[in-house]
């Protein structure tokens, strides 16, 4: 009985945060299946830790799981260059990811010129947030996609709200940086 109860609370708190746990994996692995093998091993262990939650936030904490398990996953199955902090932005990062924003109910109207310049412009935001060095695309993707606070970003990655700060405005230039510089290459 003991064991159901537990179950139906972990489903009914935890649960409704999975889209965010993948999306976060999904950012950091760069790599879709391994984003899935991630999240089933941090829900397992969320499930298996589950009864230390005190209930504050299910989501920050949920997120500080998938994120310890990326890092631990990364560590075993990558090179020494993709372990947070030592990727660098370079030129041969794939292209191939879901864009950041969907379209929306305005591009309804647009005509086909505009829709395909935003739709290049999403494209290129996704390959400059995937070229970012771990410890930046991560605070970005918390912050920008799901809409964290400065306080839960810090309780998942473990850091100071300082350093949160300093690295969502670093990760901001790079971004502002690299995008003129291939705005004027192009």
């Amino acid at each position: 009985m003991e064991r159901e109860l537990k179950a139906k609370r972990f489903e009914q708190v935890i649960m409704p945060h999975l889209d965010a746990a993948y999306n976060l994996a999904r950012w950091l692995t760069r790599s879709d299946s391994d984003a899935q093998d991630v999240v089933q091993d941090a829900c397992l262990r969320a499930y298996k830790y589950f009864d230390g939650f005190e209930g504050e936030n299910p989501s920050a904490w949920l997120l500080a799981i998938v994120r310890n398990s990326c890092f631990t996953w990364i560590r075993r199955n990558r090179p020494k260059s993709e372990i947070a902090g030592d990727d660098a932005i370079n030129e041969n990062t794939p292209a191939q990811v879901e864009p950041l924003l969907g379209g929306s109910s305005r591009e309804l109207g647009s005509d086909p010129e505009t829709l395909l310049i935003q739709n290049r412009d999403r494209v290129r935001v996704n390959e400059l947030v995937q070229r970012l060095p771990a410890e930046f695309r991560e605070v970005i993707v918390l912050r920008e996609i799901e809409d964290l606070s400065y306080r839960e970003i810090a309780d998942v990655v473990g850091i100071p709200i300082g350093t949160v700060m300093s690295r969502l405005a670093r990760a901001r230039k790079l971004l502002h940086d690299t995008w003129h510089e291939t705005r004027a290459q192009d």
